[in-house]
């Protein structure tokens, strides 16, 4: 499914704007105070398929009665998660590095078997749309503000973005005053032509000369130790694991000409996400990077639909890249699929996933453990005792081929002798 999705949002923070329809939302710590603060307003225009084999397209608002039960923050990671009418979603993901932060994820969920919204729909399925946000690098104690527009498509849904003001982070459980506006709404100056000086005096002649410049150097892959294996759980609301994953993870990234590498480290990652009925999914919060994994299913197998990835240079500039349009890891409902040996995955032209003694099953875990493992082919060796038979009964048979020709030669030349 395309990360780019449109959606309209007001979040109001800190200062004064006129807000006609905003729903305002306050979520807070174990400490009750105040840790993310938002007002905002979205319109969503979706369009789905009818029992009569026809497109059909609704325009919805986020109504006043939201649930933001499943809300929350603490000091490196927020989630503001508002549900509506009957099971749908909008769910904004932040993370903490140093003192900046920014928005990770944008999801938007919709349960098409609502006929209220959706009349005649073909599916009864619960459809999600993961995006990418353009909120980043923003100061701790300030409100991210952005009032210019912000369209993005998707499939199936459209939304604009605009008029935006939201504090992720509230360290003293007061609104901050301060802004970080986005890039959009900063005006730009333009730049004055150059103008070059005429000097009478006389100079020296110039002599152009032709330097051949040096090849281009390599990069050479770092090598790193291999990764260690995390054990990662998402619960349910009465406490019961409803996404298990197990695996050794490695990133590696290409910015510019430089490629690199960098482990996931278990004992300092923090795990949050949520379980659906069609769509879970997993994030992994580190000192050092932000990766999250979106699995759907469609009633019979489930598969890595998405995965998306942050980090900071030590430069202070920030690479991110995704995929959302995955196929990997898939297996059937009721069962988790293993790879014990190391895979590799080009996500992107750009990003790389490594994994290491993997283990995942993100729908239907019963009492808390894995069920049946559907294996990869690399650990199947009920796959590769027949390859290798094959191939040495072919090997056999080429032998006993070129003796045979040989041997019908030298016949051949003893007769012509004779």
């Amino acid at each position: 499914m395309s990360r780019h999705a449109a959606f309209v949002l007001f979040l109001a923070c800190g200062i004064a704007f006129h807000v006609s329809h905003g729903v305002e939302v306050n979520v807070t710590d174990s400490k009750d105070k105040l840790c993310l603060y938002a007002n905002l307003m979205v319109n969503f225009s979706v369009s789905y398929e009818t029992k009569g084999n026809e497109n059909k397209t609704v325009k919805m608002e986020l109504p006043n009665d939201v649930t933001k039960s499943a809300s929350k923050c603490d000091n490196i990671s927020s989630l503001l998660k508002l549900d509506f009418g009957d099971g749908h979603s909008f769910s904004m993901n932040f993370s903490m590095s140093g003192k900046m932060y920014q928005a990770d994820f944008i999801t938007v969920s919709f349960n098409l078997s609502d006929s209220s919204q959706f009349p005649d729909s073909l599916s009864n399925e619960t459809v999600s749309v993961t995006v990418k946000p353009q909120i980043t690098n923003v100061g701790v104690d300030t409100c991210y503000s952005c009032k210019s527009e912000d369209v993005i498509r998707a499939d199936f849904v459209n939304m604009t973005l605009w008029n935006v003001l939201i504090q992720a982070f509230v360290s003293n459980g007061s609104k901050s005053e301060k802004i970080t506006s986005c890039k959009a709404d900063t005006p730009t100056t333009p730049v004055p032509p150059t103008t070059h000086a005429t000097s009478t005096t006389t100079a020296a002649p110039v002599t152009n000369s032709t330097s051949t410049a040096p090849p281009p150097t390599t990069t050479p892959t770092p090598t790193l130790p291999p990764p260690i294996t995390g054990n990662y759980s998402i619960k349910s609301g009465n406490s019961t694991a409803c996404l298990l994953a197990n695996f050794g993870l490695r990133i590696g990234f290409k910015q510019g000409e430089k490629y690199q590498e960098m482990n996931l480290e278990p004992n300092v990652t923090k795990v949050s996400g949520t379980c659906g009925v069609n769509s879970s999914e997993l994030q992994l919060t580190s000192n050092t990077m932000t990766v999250m994994f979106t699995f759907t299913n469609d009633t019979a197998k489930f598969r890595l639909h998405a995965l998306n990835f942050t980090t900071k240079m030590s430069s202070g500039v920030e690479f991110s890249e995704g995929n959302t349009n995955l196929s990997l890891w898939e297996a059937a409902l009721g069962s988790s699929y293993m790879c014990n040996k190391e895979q590799n995955y080009t996500i992107t032209g750009l990003l790389t996933l490594y994994t290491f003694n993997l283990r995942v099953q993100p729908f239907g875990v019963a009492k808390g453990v894995f069920s049946t493992a559907h294996e990869c082919s690399l650990d199947d060796t009920s796959i590769l005792i027949p390859i290798i038979v094959g191939a040495a009964l072919a090997g056999l048979i080429l032998i006993v081929v070129i003796a045979y020709v040989i041997g019908r030669r030298k016949t051949y030349v003893g007769y012509q002798t004779l």
